[in-house]
């Protein structure tokens, strides 16, 4: 991916990787815009990780190479694969590597910073002990706009790891709203910088 994004002419900025520490693994949650997002931060991610991506994803040319190696797929609409993506994500922390997941689920098509979370990343969290690493994705969507087909804009592109939220004693829902409130702060505060 870095052959690609220099290739083709966008440049990547990473901030906050020193808090990733040493003989940690994180369930690394970024905020989703567009279909560009997976690219940045799968690579962009320090040490070994993988990702959450629906099935369909596998489809994709290209692309779709690194979402059938790379990624934990799972197919939304089927309760069996569901459970089974879900052990399949406690699995890969099992082995040491980071769990990266996008908790809005889908791309965000509105002008809202964030879409509301879902709980599988939080109840993962909490089910594994596993600190949650909040991440903050800038400009991927002036790369590959949501709403234009064929089009690509090289540009800056900006992944922010922000300070790893542990579990401690809190509760799916109230680590999820700690989280949210984090990563839309985070967003709004920096967007235009």
């Amino acid at each position: 991916m870095k052959i690609f994004f220099t290739l083709t002419g966008v440049r990547r900025v990473f901030k906050g990787k020193e808090h990733f520490k040493e003989g940690e693994n994180y369930i690394v949650l970024c905020n989703h815009n567009t279909f560009m997002d997976v690219p940045l931060s799968s690579p962009g991610i320090p040490g070994a990780n993988k990702t959450i991506a629906k099935i369909e994803m596998a489809k994709i040319p290209l692309f779709g190479i690194m979402y059938k190696r790379g990624s934990v797929l799972v197919d939304r609409k089927s309760e069996e694969s569901r459970k089974t993506s879900y052990n399949k994500m406690k699995e890969v922390l099992r082995m040491g590597m980071h769990m990266c997941i996008y908790p809005e689920g889908t791309r965000n098509k509105t002008k809202e910073p964030l879409q509301r979370f879902h709980d599988g990343a939080f109840k993962l969290a909490v089910d594994t002990g596993h600190a949650v690493m909040p991440a903050v994705l800038f400009n991927t969507a002036k790369v590959l706009p949501n709403n234009k087909s064929f089009y690509y804009w090289p540009t800056k592109v900006e992944m922010h790891f922000l300070e790893p939220v542990p579990v401690d004693a809190l509760t799916l829902e109230q680590l999820k709203e700690k989280v949210f409130t984090l990563m839309k702060e985070y967003y709004v505060q920096h967007a235009h910088q």
